[in-house]
């Protein structure tokens, strides 16, 4: 008798709590919505967080407002979304380089996979391989055969060490199985400088950045790291079309729930994230900054980053990558 009764209360108890968690979903969101951004304002990051964050806005009557918390390689915002309330009302967008940070950084206050809740993937994003004029080769056959010829002489510059652009020069060479020269910059603007007057070779550098210094002819493109060509440059192949299939490195801007957020609430945050990224106006903002939008599931997402973590692991093992 006194089991039978104590099952009567544990599923009274869990069907009360399955009714909050339905009603809260329902009511959320009833006050403000703090989207972290751990990255410095005015970049990228910053631009497609304000886009989306004004959208959710205008939808759901209650302002969503972008927190830039930049600083140490994006561990102070990732830190402050993973002490947040999972609650849904912080939320923060990342990037691939939640992926590198466990392999490049000796301690973490946070864990990449426990201490966060996927929601959805905004946009994807890739690098162009850009040369010099002076440098002779026009395809990355020739580009390749050139670096073999002259180990170490050739130099690529990334924007820090560690960097998306850094990781997509190692990972060229071990693909393609040649040596070259790791220059790291301070920013995106000197790194430009640099290549466009010939003190270094060339550049993983992202397209929106490269774009009008390509058609001035002051840089060419040879190839882009993902697995299609980009609309603002059809003539470009990707790497796979130009003899080195094994070579793809796409990026991804994503946004991240605290540990602990009711799942009714992760899906609402996916669901209306989805419907923002298909609007026209978006799509077409997004696609002039040569970004694709692109929404994926909560578990999509979680076993993509996974696969980035061991992925982008090996890379800076085999690179020997260290931030002090």
């Amino acid at each position: 008798m006194f089991r039978l009764k104590f099952s009567a209360v544990a599923l009274l108890t869990l069907a009360c709590l399955a009714d909050v968690h339905a009603q809260t979903a329902q009511t959320y969101p009833a006050k403000p919505i703090r989207f972290i951004v751990p990255y410095a304002p005015g970049g990228s990051t910053s631009q497609v967080a304000r886009l989306v964050a004004d959208k959710m806005t205008e939808s759901w009557g209650q302002q969503v407002l972008v927190d830039n918390r930049g600083g140490a390689n994006t561990v102070i915002g990732t830190d402050a979304l993973a002490k947040s309330a999972p609650d849904g009302y912080t939320i923060a967008l990342h990037t691939s380089t939640l992926a590198t940070l466990q392999h490049l950084l000796p301690t973490l206050p946070f864990d990449p996979i426990k201490d966060f809740m996927p929601v959805t993937t905004l946009v994807t994003t890739q690098l162009v391989l850009v040369l010099h004029p002076s440098v002779p080769a026009n395809s990355v056959k020739e580009f390749i055969a050139l670096a073999k010829a002259k180990p170490n002489e050739l130099n690529f510059a990334a924007v820090g060490t560690g960097s998306s652009t850094h990781l997509a020069g190692e990972m060229f060479k071990t693909v393609a199985g040649v040596k070259m020269q790791h220059v790291p910059y301070k920013g995106t603007a000197p790194a430009l400088t640099d290549l466009i007057g010939g003190q270094i070779q060339l550049n993983f550098d992202t397209p929106i950045t490269s774009l009008p210094h390509i058609r001035a002819g002051k840089l060419k493109a040879i190839a882009v790291t993902g697995k299609a060509r980009l609309a603002s440059m059809p003539d470009v192949p990707t790497f796979a079309e130009a003899g080195l299939p094994d070579y793809d490195f796409q990026l991804w801007f994503g946004v991240l729930a605290p540990a602990g957020t009711p799942k009714d609430i992760v899906d609402k945050l996916a669901t209306e994230i989805t419907r923002i990224l298909a609007l026209p106006d978006v799509k077409e903002n997004l696609t002039a900054q040569a970004i694709d939008p692109q929404s994926m599931g909560p578990a999509q997402f979680g076993a993509m980053i996974k696969n980035d973590i061991e992925r982008y692991g090996k890379v800076i093992k085999a690179a020997g990558i260290k931030i002090e």
